[in-house]
């Protein structure tokens, strides 16, 4: 594996690639500056009360371009739940697994950072 910092627009990500395949990890951007305080949770991070067990959480950072699925709507494993843009590109974010849409955590326009949860399913 080799590790890389990448930054883009000014957010600096620490990437590891392993070699022979085409799997990546994007780990949570690198501060340049320390911080003085603690940063608050982002909005996605709090499910919404009828939240479900099975987290729908974004690959990538950027902002919530359309919601796909409803709260209510049964959803098949890699169904597209929310679509990300991201770099001016449309990045599917979908089910991990068979279920219902229990929460919708995101709006359009939200900007969401990597790893945050935008939708939960029972």
């Amino acid at each position: 594996m080799k590790n890389y910092t990448i930054t883009v627009n000014g957010n600096v990500y620490n990437v590891t690639v392993e070699e022979g395949t085409t799997a990546g990890v994007v780990q949570a951007p690198v501060k340049a500056a320390p911080k003085a305080a603690p940063a608050a949770a982002p909005k996605a991070a709090a499910p919404a009360g009828g939240a479900g067990s099975i987290k729908v959480a974004a690959g990538a950072a950027g902002k919530v371009f359309k919601i796909e699925a409803n709260v209510g709507t049964a959803v098949k494993k890699g169904d597209p739940v929310v679509i990300i843009e991201a770099m001016k590109m449309e990045i599917p974010v979908v089910a991990p697994a068979d279920g219902t849409v229990a929460s919708i955590d995101v709006a359009v326009g939200d900007s969401v950072e990597a790893g945050a949860t935008l939708a939960t399913l029972n």
